[in-house]
């Protein structure tokens, strides 16, 4: 500190240890003093420590904690140590500032010259934890007529203005280093006041002492902000980066200090229009600019004006300090103009016009009848990624490669959605008596057809399953956990082995819990992988889109809060932050909160030839069609059915984990292994789907088709 403060100028509290010899005899005499308050705070901040989720491991015990005491409060208080204390402080600050952040910044030292908007700047940035040293200068002492911008009280007046700042942060954070010029810096103390700092901050009145503040960021290759308290005026200057850069971006062409210094007011006038553009001020402040020394003393200032400089200069503070883009230049972050700009906000509720839901059998020839139940099948995201057509006396299913996804591995998601297809229209044509035989086709064209031939059979097994088609449904409400019968059990498993296919199901609490834990991290990193976040929210509908493809939000079956959540989940910069902070945990919560409320978990299988990857699509066809048996019976014994099948079903290989999710392919290795072992399904067995089986309310809505082509659009 440089000047001589005056008597009663303590502006630093002193830290005592008391178990150090001459601290604890210093600690000893102040407890001895009748003029001296104390306040123990270390047992409420502990409690309070006790709040704070996931706290640093490194804070150490009581034996950290330590004495301060504020000489100019008389006031001697107990604290925990510097990290606990710290840790507590700073707790809010998460996760707008991380920890790790939270530690870089606590290695920048910041500067500030000039304490009346310089007071609110260094107290923020004290408040935010912003730096690990402040230095702080201005020659002039608390007026009245400074209280209505500095933070102050009327014991402050005739005060430092820097040492009043100090105490501020003092009985803010003890433990912050403050030192202080009380004598401000000119063109001979400027270098002693730089030398060391990481950033300076110019808010001083004198135009010859902001001229050599520039002068001498340069020479220290300091970066220099300025907050101008009118229409949110604020400027970067980084000599870090432009060594060469003229001060005040070469507003005052070849002024230099010299010609500055001792200037009048008027004198000043010219200069100061220069740097600030007379067209950009507020007409309020150019208005008593004009009336200076007449009707007002000195330019105007508002704390709420220098509040919003404090908040910019902090953040600008935290971009360099954090190495984040911040170019020189000047903006206005102007408060008047945002106002102007207000508006209602649009309410954004899941409101549709109701629509008429046909479930009945359309009129029409049986053929097209057929369509328009193959097309009802269930299909990841509703894409429908088949094309159907007649052809000659056949209906014809090609898998639609153009509406894969990234977890349709090898199309093998399509083909169980193919197959299910298949087995509706199998169903139709039995119930209608146009039964005929069906082939499935791979090729390298179309990977995947199927054909259906038209004749005179029926199936009255196949037909039962006709009118359930129509009225099948995804159902995603809770349910009420009510437990499946064994002889629910054994009718699923009929049906799946009708195509050759198993079920296995789990159904103790304990393993739901296990499989809602499972299933809960796998969506976890379908929203933190880009491209499978992008694909999940691209599948939603919401009012006023085209509902024929896609799912329609209303039959997420969300909760309020889980409407929030979803406006949020479909953030791809929310994503990318919780990935970086290896964070996120709740966004598994819808997954998690419906398993758990659910009466059973299945798997459906088929068991596979021997191969690399282990089985054909042609597989994943039938497995598909055992699937849509499973579902539909489980509709008729009346069970709500909800797919909850993980990212990495479709995964036969760690090269395909790999591609799923290159950031998370370990972490889905392990999950997988997991999953089929709580599932109980080996190794040579593929998985169609894993269904959700429970008691619940019937669905708000059922989703809607696409036309199928000759058919017309029937929903």
């Amino acid at each position: 500190m440089n000047g001589d403060p005056g008597p009663g100028a303590d502006y630093r509290p002193l830290i005592l240890d008391e178990t150090v010899p001459d601290e604890a005899s210093v600690l000893a005499q102040l407890r001895k003093s009748p003029m001296i308050r104390i306040v123990d705070l270390r047992d409420v901040l502990r409690a309070e420590l006790g709040k704070v989720h996931n706290p640093p491991d490194d804070l150490g015990g009581p034996e950290t904690d330590r004495w301060v005491y504020y000489p100019w409060r008389r006031t001697l208080t107990g604290l925990p140590g510097e990290r606990t204390y710290r840790a507590i402080r700073l707790d809010r600050n998460r996760n707008k500032v991380t920890r790790a952040e939270q530690r870089r910044l606590a290695g920048l030292a910041v500067g500030v010259v000039g304490q009346s908007v310089g007071h609110a700047i260094a107290h923020t940035l004290a408040m935010e934890g912003s730096c690990g040293l402040l230095r702080l200068a201005d020659f002039d002492d608390i007026e009245l007529s400074n209280l209505n911008r500095v933070p102050g009280n009327v014991f402050d007046i005739g005060v430092n203005k820097s040492i009043v700042t100090a105490r501020r942060i003092a009985e803010l954070d003890p433990y912050l280093p403050v030192e202080v010029y009380t004598a401000g810096v000119d063109e001979h103390t400027v270098d002693e006041f730089l030398h060391g700092l990481s950033i300076v901050v110019e808010e001083c009145d004198s135009l010859d002492v902001k001229f050599a503040v520039r002068q001498g960021a340069r020479r220290h290759r300091l970066p220099l902000l300025m907050d101008t308290s009118d229409r949110g005026l604020f400027d970067v200057e980084r000599y870090d980066l432009e060594p060469e850069r003229p001060p005040f971006h070469g507003l005052l062409g070849p002024t230099t200090a010299a010609d500055l210094r001792g200037l009048s007011t008027k004198e000043k006038a010219p200069h100061v229009m220069r740097i600030l553009d007379p067209k950009e001020l507020s007409a309020r402040m150019a208005a008593s600019l004009v009336e200076i020394d007449e009707t007002v003393t000195t330019w105007p200032q508002l704390a709420g004006d220098v509040q919003l400089g404090a908040a910019i200069v902090a953040t600008a503070v935290r971009r360099i300090g954090l190495g984040y883009k911040l170019s020189s230049g000047r903006t206005r972050i102007d408060l008047e103009r945002g106002l102007d700009g207000l508006a209602e906000p649009e309410p954004e509720e899941l409101i549709w016009e109701e629509e008429p839901d046909t479930v009945a059998a359309p009129p029409g020839p049986a053929w097209v009848n057929v369509l328009e139940c193959a097309q009802r099948a269930p299909s990841g995201g509703n894409t429908q990624p088949w094309q159907l057509r007649m052809e000659h006396d056949a209906m014809r299913i090609d898998l639609a490669s153009n509406r894969s996804s990234a977890l349709d591995i090898g199309y093998r998601g399509s083909a169980v959605a193919i197959g299910a297809a298949l087995h509706n229209a199998r169903a139709a044509a039995a119930a209608h008596g146009i039964l005929g035989d069906h082939h499935l086709i791979e090729d390298d064209t179309t990977a995947l057809t199927v054909l259906l031939e038209f004749g005179t059979g029926s199936d009255p097994l196949l037909a039962r399953d006709y009118p359930a088609a129509l009225m099948r449904d995804t159902n995603r409400k809770l349910g009420t956990g009510e437990p499946l019968g064994d002889a629910v059990l054994a009718g699923l498993a009929t049906a799946a082995a009708a195509e050759g296919g198993a079920v296995h199901a789990i159904t103790g609490r304990p393993e739901l819990s296990e499989a809602a834990v499972l299933i809960g991290e796998s969506d976890r990193i379908r929203h933190l992988t880009p491209r499978l976040h992008q694909e999940m929210y691209g599948e939603l509908r919401w009012p006023g889109e085209d509902l024929r493809t896609g799912i329609d939000v209303r039959g997420m079956e969300l909760a309020p809060d889980e409407q929030a959540k979803l406006r949020i989940g479909g953030r791809a910069d929310v994503m990318a932050r919780l990935h970086e902070w290896s964070g996120g945990a709740a966004l598994g919560e819808y997954s998690r909160d419906r398993v758990l409320s659910s009466s059973a978990l299945v798997a459906v299988t088929l068991p596979c030839r021997p191969g690399p990857y282990g089985a054909s699509l042609t597989d994943y066809a039938v497995a598909g069609a055992a699937l849509q048996r499973v579902w539909l019976e489980a509709g008729r014994r009346g069970l709500a059915v909800q797919p909850v099948s993980p990212v990495f079903l479709y995964a036969r290989h760690p090269d395909e984990l790999i591609a799923i999710s290159p950031d998370f392919a370990d972490t889905l290795t392990s999950l997988q292994g997991r999953f089929l072992d709580l599932l109980g399904v080996p190794g040579h067995e593929i998985m169609a789907l894993v269904l959700r089986l429970s008691y619940a309310a019937a669905a708000t809505v059922r989703s809607r088709r696409l036309p199928v082509p000759g058919a017309g659009d029937r929903s």
